[in-house]
């Protein structure tokens, strides 16, 4: 038996304690990021604000205490990527040698353009602590994942043995998971389909049909494996489950925060008033587009989609005008 503590009440952290309740054998602590927030979870029996409709098993010890790291073996992190410094910073001094942590925020820092691996390890080593971190990723809605449909991910680890740890402890008959030693095309592969996912969005909202969404779903693998091997990632992994696999669910899938973001856009909608609707929830592609064209042009680049991205959701720029300008672009060779 292992002692996992997931770290995020959000809808995915949540299904993912769900999901390894249900595999059994583990014991399993989901963390709030306050104990009012803990509370609230414990009382209705359930996760009202953002996973209504799943009770949570008295087996899952939900807590907002920052202590609790402490007794984990294995740690999960679905903080998102703008809170995850700050929560990491109070909770460093609780973490020890010996976990392991997962990564399972999709996203990429502000500012730093750095993968939530990177974010995690600079943090602990402030501390002058050097864990083993990797990240779980994939095609993977939280509620179909609660609702304990079979879904299929990838996790990532420099070190294939602890990869390979991480897939027996979380696989089950509804969760299969595959390994890889390929941390950049995975994280990013994972973060970067959000970005083409409010893309995608916004070509639904103008009204626009099959052939465009393909056309986008296509050169936007393309955008995303440009900058993941410039990077150092593989461009095999984009071709899997955390590349392909992941961004064409986000890309069609109703369940998408961030195509729904997109389509509201598409629809005339105003950012700002779009994220209030989401009731707390986070859509990464927002502030992963600034970060990742940060990212692009530090590696030479281009990303003419998640360009457009930018000027609509930074700039206002027209959806229409930008759908225009995309396909208006000088033409070339297809790679």
């Amino acid at each position: 038996m292992s002692r996992i503590i997931v770290l995020g009440s959000g809808a995915w952290g949540t299904a993912i304690a769900l999901s390894l309740h249900r595999r059994g054998g583990h014991q399993i602590s989901l963390w709030a990021h306050s104990p009012q927030a803990a509370q609230e979870i414990i009382d209705a029996g359930e996760n009202t604000l953002f996973l209504p409709g799943f009770p949570l098993p008295a087996e899952i010890t939900v807590t907002g205490d920052n202590a609790a790291v402490a007794g984990a073996e294995i740690v999960v992190s679905v903080v998102p990527s703008e809170f995850l410094r700050a929560t990491l910073a109070r909770l460093r001094p609780h973490l020890h040698a010996g976990q392991i942590v997962v990564s399972a925020t999709k996203g990429v820092e502000d500012r730093t353009y750095l993968r939530m691996s990177q974010v995690i390890a600079a943090s602990l080593a402030e501390a002058g602590l050097h864990l083993p971190v990797g990240a779980f990723s994939g095609p993977s809605f939280a509620l179909e994942v609660a609702q304990g449909q079979p879904t299929a991910v990838t996790v990532a680890f420099d070190d294939p043995a602890i990869a390979a740890r991480i897939r027996q402890e979380f696989s089950s008959e509804t969760l299969r998971l595959y390994t890889s030693t390929d941390l950049i095309g995975v994280e990013l592969g994972g973060a970067l389909k959000n970005v083409i996912a409010i893309a995608a969005g916004v070509a639904a909202g103008v009204g626009l049909g099959y052939n465009s969404a393909a056309g986008l779903i296509t050169r936007g693998i393309a955008e995303i494996t440009r900058l993941a091997v410039a990077c150092g990632g593989q461009r095999d992994t984009l071709a899997g489950l955390s590349g392909v696999g992941d961004l064409v669910l986000t890309c069609t899938g109703s369940l998408s925060r961030n195509r729904t973001v997109g389509r509201e856009l598409g629809q005339g909608r105003k950012l700002p008033d779009i994220l209030a609707g989401l009731g707390g929830k986070v859509a990464e592609g927002v502030l992963t587009t600034r970060a990742a064209l940060g990212l692009a042009r530090q590696h030479g680049i281009e990303m003419p989609i998640t360009e457009q991205m930018e000027l609509i959701l930074d700039e206002g720029k027209d959806p229409r005008e930008a759908i225009k300008d995309l396909m208006l672009r000088p033409g070339k060779d297809e790679q």
